[in-house]
């Protein structure tokens, strides 16, 4: 039977393909970098290839190289995957979880929950990573990532996904702002002109002119809404206090203190108010998929204690 590598020669060439530098792979897989060059030069004697080019002012990973370096992360994750089956079936929600968070739910929803969920699994180590929806499903695809919170839908045919609640939207705008009377605004009646939105990349973006039926006429407004786009909601709720235009936010933001010191105020967009749904998203061959869907259920928990001591229904 010929020789075959072992999972950590082929996490050590991984590293160097993240970090393109022997020093910082090295320190990435807790070994020195000695070790480390030692055990890709086995590798590579195993092989029977050239898997790195070495040079004084670089490191390159050969054409082969980078195919060796695709096929290893998917066995590294495949061994990753064994380990979490037998661990998380005999303790569920313990060891470590690397969770996914877009900016627009992170800051706001986290620091509820995340109390609750310490105490109720002391031994649940929550490693967490905020970006765009896009770059955090890249991650869970190449498994750097376990699973993501965001916003649904958001097409990903090659993930599973599991809707927790909804998230209804408001209008927020400044105190002397004409809206007319009345405790709601509909959808319809709202000033596209002056509607102001995070830049484009966002979800948030997307779902809220889609839930109001807003994207065909606000893509007629290119103008003054190129020139005014925000990349966080906290910039955005200070365009909107400073007399810039009127925005919709998710009541998850609101409940958050998003508007705290702003003095802006919100009108509900009615009974029936659009939302988007905030969910969990997990590769779809993911041995942990009950441990998720568990996660899942305590951040539902935690969400509904919140909401119903706020009086929200």
């Amino acid at each position: 039977m010929p020789a075959i590598p072992t999972l950590r020669q082929l996490r050590y060439l991984v590293a160097l393909d993240d970090h393109h530098h022997f020093g910082h792979a090295a320190d990435a897989c807790a070994a020195t970098q000695s070790t480390l060059s030692a055990g890709l030069q086995e590798l590579e004697a195993i092989l029977g290839a050239n898997l790195v080019e070495r040079t004084k002012r670089k490191v390159l990973i050969t054409p082969l190289g980078q195919e060796v370096v695709a096929r290893a992360r998917s066995l590294l994750r495949g061994a990753e995957d064994l380990v979490d089956l037998v661990r998380s079936a005999s303790e569920p929600l313990s060891g470590e979880i690397r969770l996914g968070v877009i900016p627009t739910i992170g800051p706001y929803l986290l620091p509820q929950i995340l109390p609750a969920l310490r105490a109720a699994h002391p031994n649940l180590r929550l490693y967490l990573r905020e970006d765009l929806s896009a770059r955090l499903l890249d991650l869970l695809g190449t498994g750097e990532l376990d699973l993501v919170l965001l916003a649904l839908p958001y097409r990903a045919d090659e993930f599973e996904s599991h809707a927790l609640f909804d998230d209804p939207f408001l209008l927020a705008f400044p105190p002397g702002y004409a809206l007319g009377e009345g405790e709601h605004v509909r959808s319809s009646d709202i000033p596209i002109e002056d509607l102001l939105l995070l830049e484009e990349g966002h979800c948030l973006r997307d779902h809220a002119l889609a839930a109001c039926h807003l994207a065909a006429p606000f893509g007629k407004l290119r103008g003054r809404q190129d020139r005014l786009l925000a990349t966080s909601l906290a910039t955005l709720v200070q365009m909107v206090a400073g007399g810039l235009g009127v925005t919709l936010l998710p009541r998850l933001a609101l409940d958050g203190g998003v508007l705290a010191g702003t003095g802006l105020l919100v009108r509900s967009l009615g009974a029936d108010a659009p939302a988007r749904s905030i969910g969990l998203t997990w590769r779809s061959a993911s041995p942990r998929q009950a441990e998720f869907r568990l996660l899942g259920e305590e951040i539902l928990k935690a969400h509904a204690a919140l909401n119903s001591s706020a009086g929200h229904v």
